[in-house]
């Protein structure tokens, strides 16, 4: 006889979507912030805006590749232990003022120093940031709301809008840049504690197997495929009517 899986409590749908939501918002937020900050040593020119650009979508890829080899790779409660070390590493570079060390002096190459120098100050917190949403996704398709993920993704997008909305409109025009940047830093701290309690709760949490999709029959493939070829019959001859 099987012992009946107690429900998950009410609390952690706020606490994953809070970590949804402080992710995406802090995500889009940090980028013109650093930005801003060595544009006075690199210049405006369209080439550091370029490689800062660059920089930022390798991180996020790489983010999303760190998602899903973590949720195939690794069993369910070894997934929260790493994620929450990495967490703990990523405080360590709090907060992101960036450093009058890496202020060029003109002998440098300067592709290699910019690239150094996101590395150092907001590297490991963006990778962090890029890799929650795919990550604590999957971790809330393994609860027994499993089928509400969308909604969480949702969360996500709306977030990202409203981070880039706020800075033009609320942030830069009413902040110094440092002040910007160490009050990301303590927002950045808040969302590890979400994020961390959030991993802690699904190792916690059992296993929820999700659902085989379901194959259709063989009628049903064979309507789909009568009607995909007479879908593409009238596709050819509307084109040699059109384009002869």
């Amino acid at each position: 006889m099987t012992r009946p899986v107690a429900p998950p409590a009410a609390w952690l749908k706020p606490l994953f979507a809070g970590t949804i939501f402080s992710s995406a918002f802090l995500l889009f937020l940090v980028q013109p912030l650093i930005a801003k900050q060595i544009l006075p040593w690199f210049g405006g020119s369209a080439a550091v805006w370029t490689l800062c650009m660059v920089f930022f979508q390798v991180l996020l890829l790489a983010g999303y590749a760190y998602a899903d080899l973590v949720t195939r790779k690794l069993p369910p409660r070894a997934q929260p232990v790493l994620h929450i070390g990495l967490l703990a590493c990523s405080l360590l570079l709090m907060p992101i003022v960036t450093d009058p060390r890496w202020k060029p002096t003109g002998a440098e190459d300067p592709t290699l120093w910019i690239l150094g120098l996101l590395l150092a100050t907001i590297g490991l917190p963006y990778f962090l940031l890029s890799t929650t949403g795919p990550l604590v996704q999957s971790w809330v398709a393994r609860t027994p709301w499993g089928a509400q993920v969308y909604r969480f993704f949702a969360l996500s997008n709306l977030a990202s809008l409203a981070s880039l909305l706020s800075y033009p409109v609320l942030i830069e025009p009413r902040l110094r840049l440092v002040d910007q940047a160490h009050g990301w830093s303590w927002a950045y701290g808040v969302f590890a504690l979400l994020c961390a309690g959030t991993a802690l709760a699904v190792a916690r949490m059992p296993r929820r197997r999700l659902p085989r999709p379901c194959r259709p029959r063989a009628a049903t493939r064979l309507r789909a495929g009568r009607s995909w070829r007479c879908g593409w019959r009238c596709l050819r001859w509307a084109r040699g009517c059109c384009w002869p």
